[in-house]
């Protein structure tokens, strides 16, 4: 399939695979896989999930699962932690040991799934699309990119070459030395993303993002990756008092003296923080005004390629 202008893409991400997609999905927009099946694979699962919450299970509007030892695709939904009933295609496109490309067409009232150009199923929405801001991969594939394509993307360059993930930027910063400050005029919208690119210096111990108000004195969302504990802090200053500080993390995403790209998306309850394509954390929201985000700040162990929000 040949598609220019993707605005998302994860490129060789490694399975289990738990990405943020920014905005949400859209009717009209796609979702394009491109893997293969392993030899001795049994099965495996792409999820369109609301959050990524493990206790509770997040709810997965979209359950696709093909099972290549039974030959048989199951989809379906989990509603507060409980599955509803399965539909099962008693057909399986995909071969074991083969490379594939799948494609799931989101629309209003449905998905629409095709693999390596041919229409496989169709399934009826059972959650809210606007509910939708994750996915995730897992069991025996590899994928070597996934793509979120938007409907005015049209044939220009293989999908093979898709290898950039910037949306639109709305504002970009040139000066990026450390200690870093820049000014969000307007502040921050729901649905607005800070996107941060740089790497960690080649001994960090650790460095900080800092989302502050108009005067600089209140730390709306304060982001702490300790490199040296291994531990990711989040927390907020207001009115001169430390909040509680939380740091729950199922595996820590950066290593001294290497790349990464983190991506801090506000939704209406939350700040959803995603580094290297990953899903990390929400971070409730303890100032509700976002428009009351006026800087942002880093400072530490790292230097800055690119800080944009979009």
């Amino acid at each position: 399939m040949s598609i220019s202008n993707p605005r998302q893409v994860f490129s060789n991400p490694l399975i289990p695979f738990a990405g943020t997609i920014l905005g949400g999905l859209l009717p009209e927009e796609m979702v394009l896989i491109q893997g293969s099946v392993p030899s001795g694979a049994d099965r495996f699962q792409v999820d369109f999930t609301c959050g990524s919450s493990v206790k509770p299970r997040a709810d997965v509007a979209f359950h696709f699962n093909p099972r290549l030892n039974k030959k048989r695709i199951v989809c379906n939904t989990l509603q507060k932690e409980r599955w509803g009933s399965e539909e099962i295609l008693y057909q399986m496109p995909l071969k074991v040991g083969a490379a594939f490309e799948l494609v799931i067409l989101v629309l209003k009232d449905k998905y629409k799934v095709a693999i390596n150009g041919a229409h496989v199923l169709e399934y009826k929405h059972r959650v809210d699309l606007n509910r939708v801001d994750t996915i995730l991969i897992s069991g025996a594939v590899a994928v070597q990119a996934l793509a979120v394509v938007p409907p005015a993307s049209s044939p220009a360059a293989p999908a093979s070459s898709l290898t950039s993930s910037a949306s639109e930027a709305i504002l970009s910063f040139r000066d990026l030395k450390v200690p870093f400050k820049g000014q969000l005029e307007s502040g921050l919208k729901v649905g607005r993303s800070i996107v941060i690119k740089g790497q960690t210096s080649p001994n960090a111990n650790s460095f900080c993002v800092n989302l502050r108000d108009a005067s600089g004195r209140d730390i709306i969302v304060h982001l702490n990756p300790r490199l040296a504990k291994r531990v990711f802090v989040r927390n907020s200053f207001l009115s001169e008092c430390w909040g509680a500080e939380e740091s729950d993390l199922e595996a820590f995403p950066f290593a001294a003296g290497k790349y990464f790209e983190m991506i801090i998306r506000s939704d209406t309850r939350h700040f959803r923080v995603a580094v290297n394509g990953c899903h990390q954390f929400n971070y409730k929201h303890r100032v509700q005004d976002l428009s009351a985000v006026r800087q942002l700040e880093v400072v530490g162990d790292v230097t800055l390629m690119e800080v944009q929000m979009t």
